[in-house]
């Protein structure tokens, strides 16, 4: 069954930039009141992951951490019914690592443990590099998309990248959801999937220019409309088949990756919807500016 995917995707972007800004505009309020939930991998502490054999309540663990002289707000605990997650805001010495495990196996003879442990240096510098790794990406595909195309498509494409990430980012820092490594790794995949398929749509606009008329802002915007009719199945098929996988993963996958899978079924979403209604509006947006340009000084002159 084909549907008729013809829409003016242009005029419809006004709605998508207005939900973007608020979106953007929410996501600046809570990061500068509340931050980001940081796991143990970007700030200083110990991180206890417990396999047990049996569920393992809070109220049973609660004992263990006041005799270990630990204060209450700065430990958080994550019980499970095959697994368990204690973290520590400070890092745990070895006689009271030691002490932990011990009185833990008196909840759980058969528990297993993976003690992680980063020093504040460390997770400044993990911060740091997670920041960088994310700049130096944006700024390679920048380059990457002004060479192969020109400067407009590069920008539409960065705004397009950088608004995806940043909603991700917005999400995880309202709901107060843990950010780890994995949920780095989770934004660079986004930005990579985001500009695939943003490169997709300017590749078919490109090509559509070459025989389309551009004598006026409205040929133009054909052109954009008819490229992202064109490509809509196939952004659409390619978002839903990584969609699903992410969504399985967060579902049924384990707790090491159920940030990154949460992180990609969100930003899986908001990569397509980017694409189809900011990147390409944006570049018609700007070269609708130069189209007029000529026109402009033609009635200076007369």
């Amino acid at each position: 069954m084909r549907f008729n995917w013809n829409y003016d995707y242009v005029k419809g972007s006004k709605i998508a930039y207005i939900f973007s800004i608020i979106l953007t505009v929410a996501g600046i309020v809570s990061l500068l009141t509340f931050g980001l939930n940081y796991a143990v991998d970007f700030k200083s502490g110990s991180n206890v992951d417990i396999t047990v054999s049996k569920a393992i309540t809070t109220e049973q663990i609660d004992p263990i951490i006041n005799d270990m002289g630990v204060k209450e707000g700065d430990v958080h605990i994550t019980p499970g019914a095959d697994r368990v997650n204690v973290r520590f805001s400070n890092v745990l010495d070895e006689n009271q690592e030691s002490k932990f495990k011990q009185e833990f196996s008196k909840l759980d003879s058969t528990a297993s443990y993976e003690v992680n442990t980063v020093d504040p240096e460390m997770a400044k510098e993990l911060e740091r590099n997670a920041i960088y790794a994310v700049l130096i990406a944006s700024i390679g595909i920048m380059i990457y998309v002004a060479i192969r195309f020109e400067w407009r498509f590069a920008v539409a494409a960065v705004v397009s990248i950088f608004h995806d990430a940043f909603v991700v980012i917005s999400v995880f820092s309202i709901f107060r959801l843990e950010v780890n490594l994995t949920f780095i790794t989770a934004v660079l995949t986004i930005v990579g999937f985001s500009i695939n398929d943003t490169i997709v749509i300017f590749d078919r606009i490109r090509e559509n220019l070459r025989f389309a008329k551009k004598t006026t802002k409205a040929d133009l915007r054909e052109v954009v409309n008819h490229s992202l009719a064109q490509t809509m199945t196939r952004s659409l098929n390619t978002t839903f088949t990584v969609f699903i996988a992410s969504l399985c993963l967060f579902i049924f996958g384990g707790e090491s990756i159920r940030m990154f899978s949460l992180a990609m079924v969100i930003g899986t979403f908001f990569g397509a919807y980017s694409s189809i209604f900011i990147a390409a509006p944006l570049w018609f947006t700007l070269k609708s500016k130069q189209s007029n340009k000529p026109k402009t000084a033609a009635k200076a002159s007369n």
